[in-house]
């Protein structure tokens, strides 16, 4: 084929459109508009997302090449009030991992998850440390709360300094649930005392040694944001734990609930359009 007599439209379609990603991966830019959530974590999109700052008051975001500091304008406030309140509780400052990409969407690598701006992964590590430059948070140390052997909490890293992190974390109204290793869940239904209501929201899944996974509700005003079915009335540290040291479930935790429940693994059309969009 010539393509110098192929007319201009049909190289469009056949290249795609100028300056316009072809995969979530290659929007390095949120899409223009007001904020709007689409579709579920799993599977959905957002236009207008907000890029969280690379370093604040109690945080510093690890690993910015991947792009993936970009969320809702309320998982970006979520994340600096608590980086404050754990500054406040005499903490060292929090590693910030992936929010999401900047229209969110599949990532190419490392999630199914964490695809419409409602997710954030936040580093255990708590030990002191120095503030690094941004290049120098590619690779940064942190280590797993678990022993070597994966079958318990190490206790000489586990302390309750992380038993704080993840109150302060759970406590919001807005957090829907927080995702961890099942042997921390099992350490806070062991040990907390007092007030135990914000224990419901922390959940066991695999892995989450490392980190824990942030999962805030659909915010008000997003009509096409769809919520996550409820967690239990109790505070999970019955049945619902014990199920997770016989055989670790396939997990009903992932589905949401309501009219819309058959969208949950695809994405919407809007992300068409978000993806496509200048």
């Amino acid at each position: 084929m010539n393509w110098l007599t192929v007319p201009l439209f049909l190289l469009v379609v056949a290249c795609g459109a100028p300056g316009r990603a072809q995969s979530w991966s290659e929007a390095h830019t949120p899409a223009p508009g007001t904020t709007q959530v689409f579709g579920f974590y799993t599977a959905g999109c957002i236009q207008g997302a907000r890029a969280l700052p690379t370093e604040g008051p109690g945080y510093e975001a690890i690993r910015l090449s991947r792009n993936r500091n970009w969320g809702h304008p309320t998982t970006i406030d979520y994340v600096r009030q608590l980086a404050d309140k754990v500054r406040r509780a005499g903490q060292t400052h929090l590693y910030i991992r992936d929010i999401g990409q900047p229209r969110g969407g599949p990532m190419s690598t490392g999630h199914s998850s964490h695809q419409n701006g409602l997710d954030v992964d936040i580093s255990y590590e708590r030990s002191a440390r120095p503030a690094l430059p941004p290049a120098q948070r590619e690779q940064v140390a942190v280590r797993s709360l678990l022993r070597a052997d994966q079958r318990a909490l190490d206790d000489t890293v586990f302390s309750d300094q992380h038993v704080t992190l993840l109150r302060l974390a759970a406590e919001p109204k807005n957090v829907d649930r927080i995702f961890v290793n099942r042997f921390t869940k099992k350490r806070l239904c062991e040990s907390v005392t007092g007030n135990r209501g914000w224990i419901a929201r922390i959940v066991p899944w695999s892995g989450h040694d490392s980190y824990f996974h942030v999962r805030l509700r659909c915010p008000p005003g997003q009509p096409q944001c769809l919520a996550q079915a409820e967690i239990g009335g109790d505070d999970g540290c019955g049945d619902a734990l014990d199920l997770w040291f016989r055989a670790p479930p396939s997990s009903s935790l992932s589905i949401p609930s309501g009219p819309r429940t058959e969208n949950r693994s695809r994405l919407p059309l809007a992300c068409d359009r978000v993806l496509s969009a200048p």
